[in-house]
């Protein structure tokens, strides 16, 4: 049987013997959300979900594997894996994301790469997020925004920006439009 994301990281607070509350404090998260991802299978905020990783002192594509291939992985054009979204309770406030994992099936990676569909949002109160590492974006469709401190920037098909992830961030479609993204994120462990 195949845990949900939730019970992975719950197995793996028993596991290094951490108590809900302090990984809730050390991952900078409330209570009530660490209990709603571990027992109500809610799934967090791609942000959320790296303090998590950083906290339990794991590679985030620990709780986004399946499998442990130790040698290259290949993924074939239409075969990625529809891996996550990641979204807020709160349609009103963010895009939906589609993230489709180009390398769920390595394991040992410290990068983690993705195939990333963002849908419009219907307002513009977009939610900024800091965490650990670097993030490399290249548009492969339609033009993203990105909210980078106190700068926006606006990022169009063919272009690319590597950013800082501990600047707080927001990558959204730009205008009513959707967008497609190939995204590398690297968080140290």
């Amino acid at each position: 049987m195949k845990k949900n994301l939730g019970e992975k990281i719950k197995q793996f607070r028993e596991f290094r013997q951490i108590s809900r509350e302090d990984l809730a404090l050390n991952a900078n998260l409330d209570i009530t959300q660490l209990e709603e991802i571990e027992e109500k299978a809610a799934f967090p905020s791609l942000g959320h979900l790296i303090k998590i990783s950083r906290a339990l002192g794991v590679r985030i594509g620990t709780f986004l594997d399946d499998q442990d291939q130790v040698g290259p992985v290949i993924v074939k054009a239409g075969e990625e894996k529809k891996s996550h979204s990641f979204s807020t309770k709160d349609e009103s406030t963010r895009e939906h994301l589609n993230f489709f994992s180009l390398a769920q099936d390595k394991a040992g990676r410290h990068m983690e790469p993705f195939i990333v569909e963002i849908e419009p949002s219907k307002e513009s109160d977009y939610k900024l997020s800091t965490h650990e590492g670097e993030e490399f974006i290249y548009v492969l469709e339609g033009s993203i925004e990105i909210n980078y401190g106190k700068e926006l920037y606006r990022i169009n098909k063919g272009d690319t920006i590597y950013l800082d992830s501990v600047v707080a961030h927001n990558v959204h479609a730009a205008g009513k439009q959707p967008a497609k993204i190939l995204a590398v994120v690297y968080t140290p462990v």
